[in-house]
């Protein structure tokens, strides 16, 4: 019989168990593991020669809909073959360990939700939904299009688009207020496959640890809250995740 050797330290441990409110921070590297490329490794095959950021913009979407409509669809299929991870069921199951979670993600994919989560903050949107541009009306029936064309809303007769938080548009309101109001009241908050550099949501943890929240950062990479972490991981969040789960709440 081997016993696993403890990720976290006691006091960590003591902490974690004492906290009455722990917040989460997910970004583009949780859903990697379960085969989604990360918005930057997405161009492939066809898009290839395209920049996203050319692609993921209300320009973009004024002047070619058809072009963005097609790169989103392409997506759209990526994320619907995806199952969630064990990192994605870990923190399903620390929801249900804590007397207060907050999860706050970056992602589009529906992961979490999927993997059982029941509260989750999407700052960015979901890629499955979808709206349209003049009115926002959400919309899960449309007539179909010619290739290079983008279907129009059956309310409106406006373009539709994926429910999402295109380059140079604000965030949800509502949302990012919750998720503003989480990192000030957490008392730890875990920072999970996120490069820390996409603003506003790179701010939640330093407003978390100025609070005097624990921030413990789980990635593979280094990034800009590395150096300010309480405490750093380095690993897979599908690995480490279940263990700190398993190690804090047995």
């Amino acid at each position: 019989m081997t016993t696993e050797r403890p990720l976290l330290p006691a006091e960590v441990v003591r902490w974690l168990r004492k906290a009455q409110h722990v917040a989460v921070l997910t970004g583009a590297g949780i859903s990697a593991e379960s085969g989604i490329p990360t918005f930057r490794d997405a161009q492939t095959g066809l898009w290839a020669r395209y920049d996203p950021r050319a692609l993921a913009s209300p320009e973009a979407l004024a002047n070619n809909p058809g072009l963005v409509w097609a790169w989103y669809a392409w997506r759209r299929q990526k994320v619907a073959q995806a199952r969630p991870n064990p990192g994605h069921i870990a923190l399903a199951k620390m929801e249900r360990l804590v007397p207060r979670f907050t999860l706050i993600t970056q992602n589009v994919d529906g992961l979490h939700q999927q993997a059982g989560s029941q509260h989750v903050l999407e700052l960015h949107g979901n890629i499955m939904r979808t709206v349209c541009v003049a009115h926002r009306h959400p919309v899960s029936h449309w007539e179909p299009v010619a290739e290079g064309e983008a279907p129009k809303c059956p309310i409106c007769g406006s373009v539709l688009r994926p429910d999402v938080v295109l380059f140079g548009e604000n965030l949800p309101h509502d949302v990012f207020q919750q998720a503003l109001e989480a990192s000030q009241t957490c008392d730890a908050m875990l920072v999970i496959g996120t490069s820390g550099v996409v603003y506003p949501a790179a701010a939640l943890p330093d407003i978390a640890r100025e609070q005097g929240a624990l921030v413990i950062e789980i990635n593979p990479q280094a990034t800009p809250l590395s150096d300010v972490a309480d405490l750093t991981l380095r690993g897979p969040a599908g690995e480490i995740l279940p263990a700190l789960v398993r190690q804090v709440w047995p």
